[in-house]
């Protein structure tokens, strides 16, 4: 029976993952729900320290996606207005498409925000349609490898879980 009660929270530690597409901390649900698991089951091998390790990854998740966004702005010639409103743009961008497709918005709400945000800070710096374009696809780009990254972790947390919650 207890491969069966696993199963299913495997199965919801999956789903969670999914949370990412609702612009959701995914990463810090899958840690609430395996210190849970470890809660109830005091014979799972995991320690402080697997909890440290699952803290630190998606602790990193949120700090690269910020940091790919914001080098890429700049890499793409954005300045440093572009910068932050993209990152403005890009969390109301979220909130204003969560409520459509069932939620599903919120990923191309966020990815459109961080564009439409990065390419209205340059002009309103006075720059070239051209440059305020660059700058908006470099605020798109960052923003897509940062979630990326961040959907990786969230499925290495979840491989490291499976491996210590899974009964013997």
């Amino acid at each position: 029976m207890d491969v069966v009660w696993a199963g299913l929270f495997v199965a919801l530690l999956v789903l969670v993952l999914g949370l990412h597409v609702f612009g959701l901390p995914a990463n810090w649900v899958l840690l609430a729900l395996v210190a849970l698991w470890r809660w109830l089951h005091p014979q799972m091998d995991a320690g402080l320290w697997f909890f440290v390790l699952l803290a630190v990854l998606a602790g990193a998740g949120e700090i690269i996606e910020f940091v790919s966004q914001s080098l890429s702005v700049k890499r793409f010639g954005g300045s440093s207005r572009a910068n932050w409103w993209s990152i403005l743009g890009a969390i109301v961008g979220a909130v204003v498409g969560a409520p459509f497709f069932f939620g599903l918005g919120a990923l191309p709400g966020a990815l459109a925000g961080a564009w439409l945000a990065a390419v209205a800070a340059e002009l309103s710096l006075g720059r070239c349609r051209e440059e305020a374009l660059r700058s908006g696809w470099g605020a798109l780009f960052g923003k897509v490898l940062g979630l990326s990254v961040k959907l990786g972790l969230g499925a290495t947390m979840l491989v490291l879980s499976i491996q210590r919650l899974w009964p013997a």
